[in-house]
């Protein structure tokens, strides 16, 4: 009899980055537990992981701001058995600079990007089994000043450290806590960014002298599978020495 695969939670699940780690653990046979606060993608989603092979995942519509929400819906993803590992993929980007980014805008990234990595750290971690793992994608913002990135790069830089944090704690019981910070990553968050989609891809591979930007030195933006290929091996046994790393994604764009 085959042995079930292991049991993922993976938020921000109904796109980007964090529906391309659900459809690849989902062809290494993973049973996932999916959040999203965007319904109609968390089904797409859902509907790709069937496809990929896997058993229908579980899935939750909830803001990871919502302590309460993400409590309830963690408990019922883990009802059963422990989890294995998480995958905190949820998050906001505002483009805004120091004086033009708002208070309520301020908060927003915040919320979500920091606290609601807290959130499922605190709600998540007493349910995953010794040994298990925990993958946060941040930025590589958190450690590159960006302009017009203000509150999205404070933000990133908070849910890092408190990552890392995290995996001091838990490395007692053998749980390991990584960062994986991507660059620019072809994704419906970095495409609203481009004033002329036409030469985005262009001048974001090419860099620009008046951003502070030094390009892309690999010359492609990074797909969402080359992002979750590292999350992924992060959750794999391969890195059963690996904890407490923040690992860029971003073709050498933060050299």
């Amino acid at each position: 009899m085959t042995s079930p695969g292991p049991s993922l939670l993976v938020t921000g699940a109904a796109g980007g980055i964090g529906r391309a780690v659900a459809v690849q653990l989902a062809a290494q046979g993973a049973l996932l537990s999916l959040f999203d606060r965007d319904a109609d993608g968390l089904r797409t989603t859902a509907d790709a992981v069937t496809a990929a092979g896997a058993p229908a995942p579980f899935t939750a519509v909830v803001d990871v701001s919502d302590r309460i929400g993400v409590a309830d819906a963690v408990r019922r993803a883990a009802a059963g058995r422990p989890l294995d590992g998480l995958v905190s993929a949820a998050g906001v980007l505002e483009s805004a600079g120091l004086t033009d980014t708002s208070d309520e805008s301020w908060q927003r990234h915040f919320a979500v990007n920091t606290t609601g990595v807290f959130h499922l750290l605190q709600e998540s971690a007493p349910l995953i089994r010794d040994g298990g793992s925990i993958v946060v994608i941040s930025s590589n913002a958190a450690r590159v000043p960006r302009l017009g990135m203000l509150a999205y790069a404070a933000s990133k830089a908070a849910a890092s450290a408190l990552t890392r944090c995290a995996g001091l704690e838990l490395a007692a019981r053998g749980v390991r806590c990584n960062v994986v910070e991507p660059g620019s990553t072809d994704t419906a968050m970095l495409r609203e960014l481009w004033a002329d989609p036409e030469t985005g891809v262009d001048r974001t591979v090419d860099g620009d002298p008046g951003a502070y930007r030094v390009g892309i030195p690999l010359g492609r933006i990074g797909a969402p599978e080359d992002v979750a290929a590292v999350v992924c091996f992060l959750l794999s046994d391969a890195a059963r020495q690996v904890t407490l790393q923040q690992i860029f994604v971003d073709g050498g764009a933060s050299l």
